[in-house]
């Protein structure tokens, strides 16, 4: 079992809960208090805590890809199904290539990535509408974003590592839900979800040049000065730009304090452990009636 207090944050903002499913045999959920008041849809976002896994994969391990026993991922879904209040075939997989592209669900793509082939690529955002859908998007260390629109009842879950926030995922999967279901950004709530901080995101120089060059006016504040031609990004303070500049509220907006490189030993970091890890995941859904 795990708390609150076993994590490291960069200040004391209270920005989080747990929600411990072990009982039921699920596993634990950091959620975002900002959601509490939406009823009508469930998120989570999981730690390393509650699954099988072995060894670097130790123990919630959400990926297919890097190597560990499928079995074992098999049943880390299932566990985490429960704690979301459904089944691992209410779960759609995104396929993660970096891109800024969101993909429309509906209850036809529940299972994909998981039980069934996916007949998509290069899929790093996904919305629905649809009660009973479990949207997924998976980490270890790029920023996982949420977007809710509680008049018009759409979820959406996004992965923006730099280049996906260079290319401002946040706005895209908000013109999606705008297309599609008619949500109006200053009515939707969005948050930035636990990723990498600026004191352990070094990046090249022509990377912290193109921010510079994106974000004009606050470039400069995204990237900090560090070794010798190397710079500290701060994608928590970039992803929260692009949600603004799209349209959502600063206090519809909730900004994660915690780094996934600073608690290696509870979220999966691919830049803490060198590439030697799983991923967490990010999931939410509309209850069904």
């Amino acid at each position: 079992m795990i708390n609150l207090q076993d994590f490291k944050f960069t200040n004391t903002r209270e920005i989080f809960s747990i929600e411990d499913h072990s009982a039921d045999g699920g596993v634990p959920l950091l959620k975002f208090r900002m959601f509490d008041r939406f009823d009508w849809m469930e998120h989570g976002i999981t730690t390393r805590a509650g699954g099988v896994s072995k060894g670097i994969f130790s123990e919630l391990n959400l990926s297919f890809t890097r190597g560990d026993d499928r079995a074992a991922v098999d049943e880390n879904f299932h566990r985490t199904a429960i704690s979301l209040h459904a089944e691992v075939s209410d779960v759609v997989l995104t396929d993660q290539t970096h891109t800024a592209n969101v993909r429309v669900v509906t209850r036809e793509d529940c299972g994909k990535g998981i039980l069934r082939e996916r007949d998509y690529k290069d899929i790093d955002g996904l919305v629905t509408n649809e009660p009973g859908v479990v949207l997924s998007a998976f980490f270890a260390d790029c920023v996982p974003l949420f977007l809710i629109d509680p008049v018009h009842r759409a979820v959406g879950v996004s992965h923006s590592g730099w280049r996906g926030t260079l290319a401002r995922m946040g706005r895209e999967t908000i013109r999606v839900m705008q297309k599609n279901y008619g949500s109006v950004p200053q009515q939707m709530y969005g948050a930035v979800a636990p990723s990498i901080c600026q004191s352990c995101y070094e990046v090249s120089e022509d990377v912290a040049q193109q921010f510079i060059q994106q974000f004009q006016g606050a470039g400069t504040q995204l990237c900090a000065p560090a070794a010798l031609g190397k710079y500290q990004l701060n994608l928590w303070k970039a992803n929260e730009l692009v949600l603004l500049e799209a349209g959502i509220l600063k206090e519809h907006l909730a900004v994660t304090n915690l780094c996934t490189c600073c608690n290696p030993k509870l979220l999966f970091s691919h830049r803490a452990s060198h590439g030697k890890r799983g991923n967490f995941g990010a999931f939410v859904k509309i209850k069904e009636k």
